[in-house]
This record gives C-alpha cells, sequence and structure tokens, in this order.
C-alpha cells in the first residue's frame, strides 16, 4: 500500500509541471491573439472610449461597469461622510441596535432619496404592507403562501409596469414623475423583496422556535473554533424580539452600503451586528481588503484597456470571426463578467465592513477554479447561494427532491434578474446540464477506490467530466448573457464544422488539463490544513 501510495505521488509530481506548462502555453495564446483582434478590429467596436493609458481606447461597453466606474469618486466621498456620521453617533451617544438602527435608517432615507427621489414613496409603502402583512399571518398556516405570494406579485408587477406612473394614483400627481431620481428604484427593489422574504421567514421561525444546535455546530466549525463567528451562527440565531421591529427591518431593508447590489445577508445577521458590530476583521484586516480591491481594479483597467471582450460581444463582430476567435472572445467575457462583479460587490462589502457589519463575500473563488456547476454557483453569486438554500431549498425539500427543486431554484433565479427569455434559458440550460451532473456524484460517492490504478482511473475521469462541465457552463452563461437563444444554433454550427472541430478538441483538452490543475490545488489546500 505504501509502495501504491508513493507511485501516485510521484505520479502527481511528474504531472505537475506539464499542467503548468500547457497553461503557461495557452495563456501566452490567449493573450496575444486577445491583443491582436483589439487592435484589428478597434475602430469598428461599440462602447470604446479614450483611456488614460496612452495611445489605448479603454472598453466601457458594458453599462453596469461604466456606470459604478465613473460613480466611483461620488460614492466614495458619500460613504466615507456616512463611515464619519455613523461612528461618532455610536461613540458619542453609546447606541445600541434600536439607536443605530434610527441612524443607519435617517442615513439610507438620505441616500434613497438622492437616488429614487419620489419614487422612494413606492419602496417604503410596499415594505410597510410587507411588514403589516407578515406580522398579520405569521401565526396562520397561509403565511407562507402569502409571503411568497406577495414577493412574487410585486416581483413581476415592478418590471412589467417599469416601476409605475405617478399618473396612475391620478392626473394631479403626474408631475411627480419628473422627480425619479438617478437609479430606476425597480432594479434595486429585487435586493428589497430578498429582505422582505428574509424578515418574514425569520421571524416567522423565530416564533416557532428555531432548532438550530449551536454546541454541535461549534464543534465542527473552523471559524467559531477559532473564536470568530461565523455567518451560519448569525443567520441561524434568532434575535430578541423586539429586534423585529419596524424601524430595524426598515433599516435592513434599505441599509445604504448594501442597498444596490448586495451582497445578500438574513435578517438575524444583520439585526444582531446592529448591536454588537462584527470583529472577525480587524483594522488592519479591512485595510488588506481594501489594497486587495484596489489591485483589483488595477487589473480590470489593465483588461479594458488591452482586451476589448466585451465591445466585440455587444458589437456582434463576433459572428464574423473563426472558431478560435469565438472561443477566445467568450472566455474573455465570462473573465470581464467576473471581475466585473467582483469589484463591485467587494467595493460594497468593504464599506460595510468598516461601519461593522460583516456581509457574506460573494466570489470566494476565482472562476477558473470551479470545474463544477455546483461549486461555480457557490463561488459566484455566493450571497445569494445562501439565501437560496435557507428559503427556498430547505424548505422544499432539500436534498431528498434535489432533481426537482433546481428547476424550481433556478426559474426563480432568472425571473429575479429580468424578465426576458435569454435569462430563463439560461437557468433551463444550467438545470439540463445540472441533472447528470447530480446523478454522476450519486454514482461516484458510491464507487469505493481500493487501489492506487483505481484512484488513478477515478481521477482521469474526474477530469473528464470536469472537462464537460465547464464547456456546458460557458454555453450557458454565454446563451443567458452575450448571444442569446437565438444564437445557440449559430454556436453549434460554427463548432460542429470541419474548421471548428479542432478548436473543440483543444478547447477540451483545455479544461481538462484546467481540471487536473485544479486538483492539484485542492490536494495542496488539504496538506495545509
Amino acid at each position: 500500500m505504501k509502495t501504491d501510495g508513493g507511485n501516485l505521488i510521484a505520479w502527481k509530481r511528474w504531472e505537475l509541471p506539464l499542467l503548468v506548462l500547457y497553461a503557461a502555453v495557452f495563456y501566452a495564446v490567449i493573450i496575444r491573439r486577445s491583443l491582436q483582434l483589439s487592435r484589428d478590429y478597434a475602430l469598428n467596436l461599440y462602447g470604446l472610449r479614450p483611456g488614460w493609458i496612452a495611445h489605448r481606447l479603454n472598453d466601457l461597453s458594458d453599462a453596469q461597469w461604466r456606470n459604478f466606474r465613473g460613480n466611483l469618486p461620488i460614492l466614495t466621498i458619500v460613504f466615507g461622510i456616512f463611515a464619519f456620521v455613523a461612528k461618532s453617533t455610536r461613540v458619542l451617544f453609546r447606541l445600541k441596535a434600536q439607536g443605530m438602527s434610527n441612524v443607519w435608517l435617517l442615513i439610507s432615507l438620505a441616500y434613497l432619496l438622492y437616488l429614487h427621489g419620489a419614487c422612494t414613496v413606492f419602496v417604503l409603502s410596499i415594505a410597510s404592507l410587507n411588514f403589516l402583512l407578515v406580522k398579520i399571518f405569521v401565526k396562520t398556516k397561509y403565511f407562507s403562501l402569502m409571503l411568497w405570494t406577495f414577493s412574487i406579485f410585486f416581483l413581476i408587477c415592478n418590471r412589467v409596469y417599469e416601476g409605475y406612473s405617478f399618473s396612475l394614483f391620478g392626473q394631479h400627481w403626474i408631475f411627480l414623475d419628473n422627480f425619479r431620481g438617478v437609479f430606476r428604484w425597480q432594479i434595486c427593489f429585487n435586493f428589497v423583496i430578498l429582505r422582505m422574504v428574509s424578515f418574514g421567514f425569520d421571524y416567522y421561525w423565530a416564533c416557532q422556535g428555531s432548532g438550530f444546535d449551536h454546541k454541535k455546530h461549534a464543534e465542527y466549525c473552523r471559524i467559531c473554533k477559532s473564536g470568530k463567528t461565523c455567518y451560519q451562527i448569525l443567520q441561524e440565531k434568532s434575535v430578541p424580539s423586539d429586534k423585529y421591529s419596524f424601524g430595524i427591518y426598515l433599516c435592513y431593508l434599505i441599509y445604504a452600503p448594501l442597498y444596490i447590489s448586495g451582497p445578500i445577508m438574513s435578517f438575524n445577521a444583520f439585526a444582531s451586528q446592529l448591536e454588537m458590530p462584527q470583529k472577525n476583521y480587524a483594522l488592519k484586516d479591512i485595510v488588506l481588503y481594501g489594497v486587495r480591491w484596489i489591485l483589483s481594479l488595477l487589473l480590470m483597467e489593465l483588461m479594458t484597456h488591452f482586451f476589448y471582450y466585451n465591445a466585440f460581444a455587444i458589437s456582434g463582430l463576433w459572428k464574423q470571426l473563426s472558431a478560435m476567435d469565438v472561443f477566445i472572445i467568450g472566455y474573455g467575457v465570462l473573465n470581464f463578467m467576473w471581475l466585473k462583479f467582483l469589484l463591485i460587490w467587494r467595493y460594497f462589502r468593504l464599506w460595510s465592513l468598516i461601519y461593522g457589519v460583516e456581509a457574506p463575500e460573494n466570489m470566494p473563488k476565482c472562476i477558473n477554479n470551479c470545474y463544477n456547476l455546483e461549486s461555480f454557483w457557490k463561488s459566484w453569486h455566493a450571497s445569494y447561494n445562501k439565501w437560496l438554500v435557507r428559503y427556498m431549498y430547505i424548505p422544499l425539500g432539500g436534498s431528498q427532491r434535489k432533481i426537482l427543486n433546481i428547476w424550481v431554484i433556478f426559474t426563480f433565479v432568472a425571473l429575479w434578474h429580468d424578465l426576458e427569455w435569454k435569462l430563463l434559458s439560461w437557468a433551463w440550460l444550467t438545470c439540463l446540464f445540472y441533472v447528470p451532473e447530480l446523478v454522476l456524484k450519486s454514482v461516484a460517492n458510491a464507487f469505493k477506490v481500493e487501489n492506487t490504478i483505481g484512484e488513478l482511473y477515478f481521477r482521469e475521469v474526474s477530469a473528464t467530466a470536469g472537462a464537460v462541465t465547464i464547456t456546458c457552463l460557458m454555453v450557458a452563461n454565454l446563451v443567458g448573457f452575450v448571444i442569446g437563444p437565438s444564437g445557440i444554433s449559430w454556436l453549434i454550427a460554427r463548432f460542429l464544422h470541419k474548421e471548428g472541430w479542432p478548436v473543440l478538441v483543444g478547447m477540451f483538452l483545455t479544461f481538462y488539463v484546467g481540471t487536473k490543475l485544479m486538483f492539484h490545488i485542492q490536494d495542496a489546500k488539504r496538506k495545509g490544513q
């Protein structure tokens, strides 16, 4: 057995340099070709603006990134003022949960009035009605039906009626349509709906009595063992009944740092940190977190100045390119999206940490370090995944109905993002690819490796399955966020053409190598623990 184990270790050590060499060549080819494509097609691409790097245009074709980047200076000044006011009032008046909720409520209301103007009344009205219904129905058997019906109704109506016109309430109110603020309220309200559901169920479960075993959790939780408090404890532990007040509820819904784009956190986790600010991040940790964010921003600036991936996608020029170039653009767009969301989410999370509230980290892993659908989803919008597990997946039956649950959950996720067919296509394609993965995982769990040959065989099969999964992930995300469902047939035709077959084989081999490298990263982490 020792000899077998030694042979396996020797094999891993022998293959690792080859895998790294392949990866280095792959990225050298990708970078070289990306630079060439960006240079050759720069005059035909939409959304390129003069950049701050000499002789380079900047790809600002993505509206979300362009708006966030353009508003960074004013956002930083505003949140800096908020931090000074909140910290000063907490220290001067020795405020606890209720007092701090009032401070943050006033700060956040001022923020809301700037963002949404007169439309703030829509946010407050729907939120107030939800609070009233939760209090009325919390001890009835119709509570879950009421809360989900109410939430989905407004989720759909807000988009269908595009945030409503004040003329619906009479012609004498129509002048308020001229004061709708600088940001569409119905976009931000998708996050408010998640918080309304969280408050409702956290309050409902508090009334029922929590069955969470804190002692058992503390025995195996690495974070809790270190003396810190993990997010699951904050989420599962019900706060005192007086914390489920209208003031703290409203503060939670519109809490300024997390209002626009999250990360998403449960009501229990938020309310408990109003009383006792987070202690998991010391000042030096927050400073380091901020420095890492600045370095990530610099990486994004270099990427958008030299690689015009998103401009290719929105300009439609990728349809004129070879199969190899289409792969490069598609791969680049997904990496751009990952870095964009990382910067947005971590910026707002940074300010929340400064204020004393720790939200879950989105994007805990690099997009290029996920080889199955489950880990990809958990490592993308991680805080949303925690919300879905707590408020949808477990109540729907959890792992006992997993194959059925994923269709319900991903359909909701698509509708929550927007009412578009391409998002529903993304959701259903993801589920279609997810089902075989679940089946294979259940088979793999029953498979017992008894010797080195068996372990090597299992590792190779797993790497092959990982390559297939990464390919499926690329297709699903490109359909959902770039080419739409109408582009599926074109994509298939391009890669199944005789010129596309070598690219398809090379792509599969690359993902196989990437999966093997991820295995080595996992092995290194296990050794370090």
